[in-house]
C-alpha cells in the first residue's frame, strides 16, 4: 500500500475508498447537467449528443494526463503543484489562484440556485436566508473533518447516481414501449431524425453546443485533489482515471440520449420546464417536477460541498508552497485547514451578497471572468504533462502506473482542440454572457494573476540574490 499523502503538513488520510469512488463518480455529474442541458438541446437538436461526445472525449484525455501525473505524485495541489514543478512557480501560482477563484464564484452560484428551490418549498424563509443556511451548514461540515466531507459527498453523489441510473432505465423502457402505465406516444428513436433531421440547425450547431455544455464537465479533477487524503492515493487516482470513460458515457451521453428520444428536441416544454423534468412529465409520472427539483437540489449541495473542499485544498497547497498566506497551510488537530476553508467561504459569502445587491454588474463580472478558467486549467494540465512525463521517465519510471495514450501526439491534439474551442468562443457575441465576453474577461483576470506571479517571482529571486551576496561578504570577512 502507498503511504498516505500528508504533504508534510498535517492533512490526514480521512477519506475511505467508498468516499473516493463516489467523489470520482459524482464529480462529473454537476448541477449543470440537469439545468443547462435544455439550452444545448434547443440549440443543436439531437446533435447535442455529438457536442457532449466531443467535450467528453476532451475531458477523458485531460483526465488521463492528470491521472498520469497525480498517480506518480499524489498531492492536495493536484495540477497546480504539477504545473509548479513542470513549468515554473509562476504557472503553479497562476493556475492555482484562478482555480480557487472559479470555485468560490461557483459557491455563490450554487448557493443561490439551491436557495431558489428551498424558498419554493418553504417561502417563509427568504431566499438570502436559505443561501446563508446552506453555506453555514456545509462550512461546518468541512470544518469538522475531511471524513465528514467525504460522508456528506458519498450520500449526495449517491442520490445523483441512483437518480440518473433510474432515469435512464425508466426512459429506455419507455422508448421501446415496455414501461407499464406510461404515456409513450411521443417517445421513440424516431425523435432523433423526425423533426428536421439529426442536425436540424446545421453542423455548426455542434460547436455552439460545445460552448453550452463544456462548463458542466468541470469537477472531474476533484478526485485527484481528494485522493491525497485517502488511505491509498495512487490506487484512488488510478481507479478514478480508468473509470472516467464509462462515467461520462453513462451519465452524460446515456441520460441525454434518453431525453432526446423521449421528446422531440423542439418541444416547448424542454425550455419551459428543463429537459429532465419535461422528459419525465411526458411519461405522465406524478410529481415529476418536485422529484427533479429534489435531485437538482442534491446536485447543488454536492457541488457546494465539493466546491468548498476543492477551493480550500487549493488554498492550502498554495500556502504550503509560499504562494498564499502561511496560515492557509496550517491544520487543526483533525487535519482540517481551517484558515483556508474560512477564507474561501468568506469570499463565497461576499459573492452571494453581490448576487443579490449587484446581480447585473459586479456578480455578472465575477461569473463571466471565471467562466473560461476550466479551459485554462485543462491547457495547463496538457502543458505540464508534456514536460513532467519526461522528468518522471528519467527520475522514477516505476511511478508511471497510469500512462497517457499515444504520448505526445494525443497531448498536442488535445491542446489544439482546447485552443480551437477558445477561439470559437470569441466568435460568440450574443448576450451579456457571450463566449467572447467570457474569454476576454477571463483572460484579463488571468493576465492580472500572472502579472502578480511574475512580480512575486522577481521579488523572491531578488531576495535570494541579496541573501547570497550577504553570505559571500560574511565568508570574505571570516576568511580575512
Amino acid at each position: 500500500m502507498t503511504a498516505p499523502m500528508t504533504d508534510g503538513s498535517g492533512l490526514q488520510a480521512g477519506l475511505k475508498n467508498r468516499h473516493l469512488s463516489m467523489i470520482a463518480i459524482g464529480g462529473v455529474i454537476g448541477a449543470g447537467l440537469f439545468v443547462g442541458s435544455s439550452s444545448g438541446i434547443a440549440t443543436a437538436g439531437p446533435g447535442i449528443l455529438l457536442s457532449y461526445a466531443l467535450v467528453g472525449t476532451l475531458v477523458v484525455l485531460v483526465m488521463r494526463m492528470l491521472g498520469e501525473m497525480s498517480a506518480a505524485n499524489p498531492t492536495s495541489g493536484s495540477f497546480s503543484a504539477h504545473a509548479d514543478r513542470a513549468l515554473g512557480r509562476w504557472a503553479g501560482f497562476s493556475i492555482g489562484w484562478l482555480y480557487w477563484f472559479f470555485w468560490v464564484v461557483v459557491l455563490a452560484v450554487e448557493a443561490t440556485a439551491g436557495a431558489k428551490i428551498l424558498e419554493g418549498w418553504i417561502p417563509a424563509v427568504p431566499q438570502w436566508g436559505w443561501a446563508l443556511i446552506v453555506m453555514v451548514v456545509l462550512t461546518a461540515t468541512n470544518l469538522v473533518s475531511v471524513g465528514s466531507y467525504g460522508e456528506f459527498e458519498f450520500w449526495f453523489a449517491g442520490i445523483k447516481v441512483v437518480a440518473i441510473g433510474a432515469f435512464i432505465v425508466v426512459g429506455a423502457l419507455a422508448i421501446f414501449g415496455v414501461l407499464p402505465g406510461a404515456h409513450t406516444d411521443k417517445a421513440g428513436l424516431g425523435n432523433l431524425t423526425d423533426h428536421g433531421g439529426f442536425l436540424p440547425n446545421g453542423p455548426g450547431a455542434i460547436l455552439t453546443g460545445v460552448l453550452l455544455v463544456v462548463f458542466s464537465f468541470m469537477g472531474s479533477e476533484i478526485a485527484t485533489l481528494a485522493a491525497g487524503e485517502s488511505e491509498d492515493p495512487q490506487r484512488a487516482v488510478t481507479k478514478s482515471t480508468n473509470s472516467i470513460i464509462w462515467r461520462i458515457g453513462v451519465f452524460y451521453l446515456g441520460s441525454i440520449f434518453v431525453v432526446v428520444c423521449l421528446l422531440p428536441w423542439n418541444d416547448p416544454s424542454i425550455k419551459e420546464q428543463g429537459s429532465y423534468v419535461a422528459a419525465l412529465d411526458s411519461l405522465g409520472i406524478a410529481h415529476a417536477g418536485q422529484i427533479m427539483n429534489f435531485i437538482v437540489l442534491t446536485s447543488v449541495l454536492s457541488c457546494l460541498n465539493s466546491g468548498l473542499y476543492t477551493a480550500s485544498r487549493m488554498a492550502f497547497s498554495l500556502g504550503g508552497r509560499g504562494d498564499a498566506p502561511k496560515a492557509f497551510a496550517k491544520t487543526t488537530s483533525r487535519g482540517v485547514p481551517m484558515a483556508a476553508i474560512i477564507a474561501s467561504v468568506v469570499f463565497g459569502f461576499v459573492a452571494v451578497f453581490f448576487n443579490y445587491a449587484f446581480p447585473d454588474t459586479v456578480f455578472l463580472f465575477l461569473v463571466n471572468s471565471s467562466g473560461a478558467v476550466a479551459l485554462f486549467v485543462w491547457l495547463v494540465i496538457c502543458a505540464s504533462q508534456l514536460r513532467l512525463r519526461r522528468i518522471i521517465e528519467r527520475e522514477s519510471p516505476e511511478k508511471l502506473v497510469v500512462r497517457m495514450w499515444l504520448y505526445p501526439y494525443l497531448t498536442w491534439a488535445t491542446i489544439a482542440l482546447i485552443v480551437f474551442v477558445l477561439g470559437y468562443m470569441l466568435t460568440d457575441t450574443e448576450g451579456e454572457s457571450s463566449g467572447r465576453t467570457t474569454v476576454l474577461l477571463s483572460l484579463a483576470v488571468a493576465a492580472g494573476v500572472l502579472a502578480v506571479a511574475v512580480i512575486k517571482e522577481r521579488v523572491r529571486g531578488g531576495q535570494r540574490l541579496t541573501v547570497a551576496d550577504t553570505d559571500t561578504d560574511t565568508d570574505k570577512v571570516s576568511v580575512g
